[in-house]
Protein backbone atom coordinates (compact mmCIF):
# COMPACT_ATOMS: atom_id res chain seq x y z
CA UNK A 1 0.00 0.00 0.00
CA UNK A 2 1.34 3.26 -0.91
CA UNK A 3 0.74 5.00 2.56
CA UNK A 4 3.16 2.82 4.49
CA UNK A 5 5.33 2.92 1.08
CA UNK A 6 6.73 6.38 2.26
CA UNK A 7 7.88 5.63 5.61
CA UNK A 8 9.19 2.26 4.76
CA UNK A 9 11.43 3.72 2.25
CA UNK A 10 12.66 6.39 4.67
CA UNK A 11 13.26 3.51 7.10
CA UNK A 12 15.08 1.33 4.59
CA UNK A 13 17.25 4.84 3.54
CA UNK A 14 18.31 5.13 7.17
CA UNK A 15 18.74 1.62 7.76
CA UNK A 16 21.45 1.65 4.57
CA UNK A 17 23.61 4.42 6.61
CA UNK A 18 21.78 8.24 5.22
CA UNK A 19 21.55 10.44 7.54
CA UNK A 20 19.18 13.13 7.51
CA UNK A 21 17.35 16.47 9.34
CA UNK A 22 14.21 16.50 10.57
CA UNK A 23 11.91 19.18 11.27
CA UNK A 24 9.17 18.51 13.46
CA UNK A 25 6.14 20.08 13.62
CA UNK A 26 2.73 20.14 15.38
CA UNK A 27 0.31 22.60 16.20
CA UNK A 28 -1.64 25.39 13.79
CA UNK A 29 -1.01 28.59 16.18
CA UNK A 30 1.91 30.54 15.26
CA UNK A 31 4.37 31.37 18.08
CA UNK A 32 4.33 35.21 16.90
CA UNK A 33 1.95 36.97 15.12
CA UNK A 34 2.64 37.68 11.47
CA UNK A 35 5.82 36.00 11.59
CA UNK A 36 5.59 32.59 9.71
CA UNK A 37 6.88 29.35 11.49
CA UNK A 38 6.36 25.70 11.11
CA UNK A 39 2.58 25.65 12.31
CA UNK A 40 2.19 26.78 8.76
CA UNK A 41 2.43 22.80 7.87
CA UNK A 42 -0.80 22.04 10.11
CA UNK A 43 -3.82 21.26 7.92
CA UNK A 44 -5.20 23.80 10.49
CA UNK A 45 -3.30 26.89 9.73
CA UNK A 46 -5.68 29.79 8.64
CA UNK A 47 -4.40 30.49 4.95
CA UNK A 48 -7.31 30.85 2.65
CA UNK A 49 -6.63 29.74 -0.84
CA UNK A 50 -8.57 28.90 -3.75
CA UNK A 51 -9.11 25.98 -6.33
CA UNK A 52 -11.25 25.43 -9.16
CA UNK A 53 -13.49 28.63 -8.03
CA UNK A 54 -14.16 27.54 -4.79
CA UNK A 55 -12.37 29.39 -1.82
CA UNK A 56 -11.46 26.82 1.39
CA UNK A 57 -10.29 27.87 4.74
CA UNK A 58 -7.95 25.55 5.61
CA UNK A 59 -6.49 22.40 4.13
CA UNK A 60 -8.93 20.99 6.70
CA UNK A 61 -11.84 22.00 4.92
CA UNK A 62 -10.28 20.79 1.46
CA UNK A 63 -9.47 17.73 2.68
CA UNK A 64 -13.11 16.77 4.29
CA UNK A 65 -14.66 18.73 1.22
CA UNK A 66 -13.29 15.91 -1.40
CA UNK A 67 -14.10 13.33 1.12
CA UNK A 68 -17.88 14.30 0.78
CA UNK A 69 -17.30 14.73 -2.98
CA UNK A 70 -15.79 11.58 -2.82
CA UNK A 71 -18.73 9.44 -1.44
CA UNK A 72 -21.42 11.53 -2.89
CA UNK A 73 -22.64 13.19 0.20
CA UNK A 74 -23.84 16.62 -1.36
CA UNK A 75 -25.16 17.71 2.11
CA UNK A 76 -22.49 17.38 4.23
CA UNK A 77 -20.14 18.63 1.42
CA UNK A 78 -22.45 21.89 1.39
CA UNK A 79 -22.04 22.37 4.98
CA UNK A 80 -18.42 22.14 5.12
CA UNK A 81 -18.25 25.11 2.66
CA UNK A 82 -20.07 27.11 5.28
CA UNK A 83 -18.24 26.29 8.62
CA UNK A 84 -14.94 28.63 9.39
CA UNK A 85 -13.53 26.49 12.09
CA UNK A 86 -11.24 23.38 10.90
CA UNK A 87 -12.12 21.34 13.90
CA UNK A 88 -16.03 21.78 12.18
CA UNK A 89 -14.62 20.72 8.92
CA UNK A 90 -13.32 17.55 10.80
CA UNK A 91 -16.06 16.77 12.70
CA UNK A 92 -18.52 16.84 8.94
CA UNK A 93 -16.26 15.18 7.66
CA UNK A 94 -16.43 12.13 9.96
CA UNK A 95 -20.38 12.23 9.28
CA UNK A 96 -19.73 11.41 5.45
CA UNK A 97 -22.43 9.13 4.33
CA UNK A 98 -21.51 6.19 2.06
CA UNK A 99 -18.13 6.17 3.70
CA UNK A 100 -15.51 3.35 2.47
CA UNK A 101 -12.34 3.12 3.58
CA UNK A 102 -10.70 1.39 1.49
CA UNK A 103 -12.03 4.16 -1.20
CA UNK A 104 -10.59 6.65 1.42
CA UNK A 105 -7.10 4.87 2.09
CA UNK A 106 -6.33 4.80 -1.80
CA UNK A 107 -7.53 8.55 -2.37
CA UNK A 108 -6.68 10.70 0.84
CA UNK A 109 -2.75 11.74 0.53
CA UNK A 110 -3.37 12.83 -3.41
CA UNK A 111 -6.25 14.89 -2.15
CA UNK A 112 -3.99 16.38 0.87
CA UNK A 113 -1.27 17.30 -1.56
CA UNK A 114 -3.85 19.05 -3.84
CA UNK A 115 -5.33 21.31 -0.93
CA UNK A 116 -1.31 21.99 0.36
CA UNK A 117 0.08 22.78 -3.48
CA UNK A 118 -2.82 25.13 -3.70
CA UNK A 119 -1.60 26.54 -0.49
CA UNK A 120 1.60 27.14 -0.64
CA UNK A 121 1.67 27.94 -3.85
CA UNK A 122 -1.07 31.12 -3.42
CA UNK A 123 0.80 32.12 -0.31
CA UNK A 124 3.88 33.31 -1.42
CA UNK A 125 5.89 33.84 2.30
CA UNK A 126 4.44 30.11 3.16
CA UNK A 127 5.86 28.97 0.36
CA UNK A 128 9.29 30.36 0.56
CA UNK A 129 9.21 28.85 4.26
CA UNK A 130 8.49 25.74 2.88
CA UNK A 131 10.99 25.78 0.16
CA UNK A 132 13.76 26.75 2.98
CA UNK A 133 13.16 23.71 4.51
CA UNK A 134 15.36 21.96 1.61
CA UNK A 135 16.03 18.34 1.97
CA UNK A 136 14.61 17.91 5.79
CA UNK A 137 12.24 15.12 6.81
CA UNK A 138 9.51 17.15 7.75
CA UNK A 139 7.46 15.19 10.37
CA UNK A 140 4.26 15.91 12.45
CA UNK A 141 5.10 15.12 15.66
CA UNK A 142 1.58 14.58 17.08
CA UNK A 143 1.14 12.11 19.70
CA UNK A 144 -2.76 11.36 18.33
CA UNK A 145 -2.07 10.95 14.91
CA UNK A 146 -1.01 7.85 13.80
CA UNK A 147 -2.10 8.16 10.02
CA UNK A 148 -1.20 11.97 9.83
CA UNK A 149 1.71 12.38 12.07
CA UNK A 150 4.10 9.75 13.92
CA UNK A 151 1.81 9.04 17.07
CA UNK A 152 4.42 10.40 19.33
CA UNK A 153 5.68 14.19 20.54
CA UNK A 154 8.57 16.01 19.61
CA UNK A 155 9.79 15.34 23.09
CA UNK A 156 9.81 11.00 22.53
CA UNK A 157 13.14 9.41 22.96
CA UNK A 158 12.38 7.42 19.89
CA UNK A 159 11.99 10.24 17.62
CA UNK A 160 15.00 10.57 15.60
CA UNK A 161 14.30 6.99 14.68
CA UNK A 162 11.75 6.18 11.98
CA UNK A 163 11.54 2.94 12.24
CA UNK A 164 10.39 2.95 15.89
CA UNK A 165 7.52 5.69 14.77
CA UNK A 166 4.03 4.91 16.02
CA UNK A 167 2.06 6.22 12.90
CA UNK A 168 2.66 6.80 8.97
CA UNK A 169 3.48 10.92 8.98
CA UNK A 170 1.61 10.74 5.86
CA UNK A 171 1.40 14.88 6.50
CA UNK A 172 4.70 15.13 6.51
CA UNK A 173 5.34 13.00 2.73
CA UNK A 174 2.56 14.96 1.76
CA UNK A 175 4.68 18.41 2.28
CA UNK A 176 7.82 16.99 1.63
CA UNK A 177 5.58 15.82 -1.90
CA UNK A 178 4.68 19.86 -1.97
CA UNK A 179 8.09 20.85 -1.69
CA UNK A 180 9.01 19.02 -5.02
CA UNK A 181 6.65 20.25 -6.64
CA UNK A 182 7.00 23.69 -6.44
CA UNK A 183 10.89 23.47 -6.84
CA UNK A 184 10.20 22.56 -10.27
CA UNK A 185 7.33 24.95 -10.95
Amino acid sequence: MKDEKFLNDLIQKVQQGHQFKYLYFWGHTPKKVDIVDKSCFSQWFPAQFEIEGVEYFTAEHYMMVQKAKLFNDEKIFAQILQVKHPNEAKQLGRKVRNYDEQIWRENRFDIVVQANFAKFSQHPELKKFLLATKDRILVEASPVDKIWGIGMAQDHPHIQDPSLWQGLNLLGFALMHVRGLLLTE
